[in-house]
């Protein structure tokens, strides 16, 4: 199996590196300028990347979080993620449920923070995954939605690393960051 891991691994940087990286200055959500962009959704969208993307990060939140119930992170970049953890998970016979937690609560209705906490029971332990973690500001704020929900979090999970402080911040806070690459494969 973990010959089989090792190869979609190798396979997911490929399309990452052809499709969602680009090497040029931009300016991040974080203000930072950075001399490279990596868009993970243009990835985490098509059949192929959903589907390794689903799989390793499975397979990593097993490993680093067995107890995890549900698994989900800020919109708009986890999205994708949790939807493909969550449907390798019911694949693989132990099904997690997917949320979304939101930037903002709903404007109208309930004015609920989270969609689909309502599949996950008071007190569970959740994944929070998200694609790329520069300064960690999205996955801390995820994880602090996700436990003002009721919910425990003890390790977020994500594509890439920026190495730009953000795995810092979140251990500083008390959680385990788990990354499947870093900067460094993509600009050794």
């Amino acid at each position: 199996m973990e010959g089989a891991l090792a190869r979609d691994r190798a396979r997911l940087l490929e399309l990452l590196t052809r499709l969602s990286f680009e090497k040029r200055r931009v300016t991040l959500s974080s203000g930072q300028e950075s001399d490279f962009y990596i868009d993970c959704k243009r990835t985490a969208l098509t059949a192929e990347g959903h589907f390794l993307i689903g799989r390793l990060l499975l397979r990593d939140i097993q490993r680093l979080a067995p107890a995890a119930a549900a698994v989900g992170g800020l919109t708009l970049g986890a999205d994708p993620l949790a939807s493909a953890v969550s449907l390798m998970s019911y694949l693989a016979g132990t099904p997690l449920p997917a949320f979304i937690v939101r930037k903002e609560p709903k404007g109208h209705g309930t004015g609920q923070w989270m969609e689909g906490r309502t599949l996950i029971a008071d007190g569970a332990e959740v994944a929070i995954v998200e694609d790329v973690v520069t300064t960690g500001a999205s996955t801390l704020r995820a994880i602090e939605r996700a436990e003002a929900e009721g919910l425990v979090v003890r390790c977020a999970f994500g594509l890439v690393d920026r190495m730009e402080g953000g795995r810092a911040a979140i251990i500083e806070k008390g959680y385990g960051l788990s990354t499947l690459f870093t900067r460094k494969d993509f600009l050794p």
